[in-house]
């Protein structure tokens, strides 16, 4: 990667439009990569989970949709990939979480709408760690962990403003190191948190400027474990280092190239440090690679 300072995105591409057609989106929400190297994303309002090749954006499948078969999805949001390739879609409006093998086939469910141990109202985006599945829970303002066979371990956080508390957590994501980082959306913060959930650190407070934040959303990782965070209600991407510190941040509101409305989630491709930001309001995915700020315009990566 590069220096901080000369850390800078170019857009590349835009995958999807506005539509309920195989390709298009409607509430475009987080994103995996799947065993095949395709970039998963969630759609929550036409319910279906969409595969495009990650260099083209082509559209290459999709799986879910509405319907009374096991096999269809109420309201996707959260999504998971393992190390066998087996994705795990956690479902907003049900609580249940589906599980489908690398071929996208349907393999099981487990968990439930409710606040008892397992059960979840309103899951985020979530990450797979050690053989354990972390779904952050809107509803019950908590982190929920699961095995991977769909038992539940335990939670932890609950509704508050102190440390190790929540106020609607959004993403729960690992960087490379097994620190688990919440984006704390209504309490404007990150909270990092080790494997058994307990409280590490926490950085950023309300406002517009570098390192603050109003409605932190989607977080991912690059290859050094430089943190992304996309914001809902600042319309954009800011990048730290794996300390809290703040490196840049780019995007502004608005619906041009580079513009974002109600950002959600984001990836980032550790090969090449490409950018995956789910562009919400405006119904697609837009793609940004890394480059340098000298006048050669050189790939950082």
């Amino acid at each position: 990667m590069a220096p901080a300072a000369d850390l800078k995105f170019d857009h590349v591409l835009n995958i999807g439009s506005e539509g309920t057609e195989p390709g298009q989106f409607k509430y475009v929400e987080d994103f995996a990569f799947a065993k095949d190297g395709s970039l998963l994303a969630t759609d929550a309002s036409h319910a279906f989970v969409q595969a495009f090749d990650r260099t083209t954006g082509k559209f290459v499948g999709r799986f879910g949709g509405r319907g009374d078969k096991e096999n269809n999805l109420e309201k996707p949001e959260g999504i998971a990939v393992d190390g066998d390739g087996n994705v795990y879609v956690a479902d907003y409006s049900t609580g249940f979480i589906s599980k489908f093998d690398a071929k996208f086939n349907f393999a099981a469910s487990f968990s439930g709408y409710g606040s008892e141990l397992g059960q979840t109202i309103k899951s985020e985006f979530m990450d797979i760690r050690n053989g354990r599945l972390y779904v952050p829970d809107a509803g019950n303002n908590r982190v929920n962990v699961f095995e991977l066979s769909g038992k539940p371990l335990f939670h932890f956080g609950g509704k508050g403003t102190e440390a190790g508390k929540f106020d609607t957590p959004e993403a729960a994501k690992f960087d490379s190191t097994g620190k688990l980082f919440v984006s704390d959306l209504k309490n404007n913060r990150i909270q990092i948190f080790d494997e058994n959930g307990k409280l590490l650190s926490m950085f950023g407070r309300e406002g517009g400027g570098p390192g603050e934040f109003r409605a932190p959303a989607g977080l991912s990782f690059d290859r050094v474990d430089n943190l992304y965070v996309t914001e809902i209600g600042n319309d954009r991407v800011q990048v730290f280092n794996n300390k809290g510190q703040f490196l840049t941040m780019f995007g502004r509101k608005g619906s041009a190239n580079g513009e974002f409305g109600n950002l959600h989630g984001i990836i980032v491709d550790r090969s090449n440090g490409w950018v995956y930001v789910a562009d919400t309001a405006n119904n697609r995915v837009q793609v940004f690679k890394p480059v340098s700020t000298e006048s050669t315009g050189k790939s950082v990566q």
